[in-house]
């Protein structure tokens, strides 16, 4: 079975990605805001894509703030976990964010908050999961 790592600081939006995900796309979820566990996760090759909050306000990295757009940047230059999947989840969705954050991060993918259709969400997830 694959596996959404869910990167996300707000309980409610990650309890309800974790319903969709699991009931309508049969994936199995892990979730953490813990920057060295989400490297720990993606080296290990525990998940299978990563779905990334763009604004994390918990999240510290060697005692530093960073966000999700940072955390991607760290993923994607890293020879261990570049191959890794990520797509951005945020609420941030002016126009021309989408590109912005996909420049700025080397990110896989893109998806707005609020998730209104669940189908397409878990398809869009699903499209970015290596066979």
């Amino acid at each position: 079975m694959k596996t959404v790592l869910i990167v996300e600081d707000d309980m409610v939006n990650a309890r309800v990605f974790s319903k969709i995900l699991t009931k309508r796309g049969g994936l199995n979820v892990k979730h953490t805001e813990n920057v060295d566990e989400v490297i720990n996760i993606a080296r290990h090759k525990e998940a299978d894509v990563i779905l990334m909050d763009v604004s994390l306000s918990h999240s510290v990295y060697e005692g530093k703030p960073v966000d999700g757009i940072a955390i991607t940047q760290m993923l994607k230059a890293d020879p261990q976990t570049s191959a890794v999947p990520v797509i951005l989840v945020t609420a941030h969705a002016m126009d021309g964010d989408r590109e912005n954050f996909l420049t700025q991060s080397g990110a896989d993918g893109y998806i707005s908050k609020p998730v209104v259709d669940h189908q397409k969400f878990v398809d869009d997830i699903s499209a970015l999961i290596p066979e």
